[in-house]
């Protein structure tokens, strides 16, 4: 995994947890610049609900370290939980 969202791979890929909770901060932090404002308003960033299409960028980062993302937009967190 390479590119801007790398780090969040790392983080999710060395976690044993089947469940990680982080706030939008957090992730932000990981990564080292804000998050998109989409990214804040719309799940489908987070989802990528659209498989007709390649995969975001950002979407990488948890499906290759086997997570799936469900966000929170009112409470700005997202729960990555391992696929199963």
């Amino acid at each position: 995994m390479t590119g801007r969202y790398a780090l969040l791979y790392e983080y999710l890929e060395h976690r044993h947890a089947d469940t990680v909770v982080l706030t939008f901060a957090e992730v932000e932090d990981l990564l080292g610049f804000p998050l998109p404002d989409l990214a804040r308003r719309q799940r489908e960033w987070w989802t990528d609900a659209d498989a007709s299409r390649a995969a975001a960028p950002q979407t990488d980062a948890w499906i290759l370290a086997h997570r799936t993302a469900v966000p929170n937009l009112t409470a700005q967190t997202v729960i990555f939980d391992r696929a199963s």
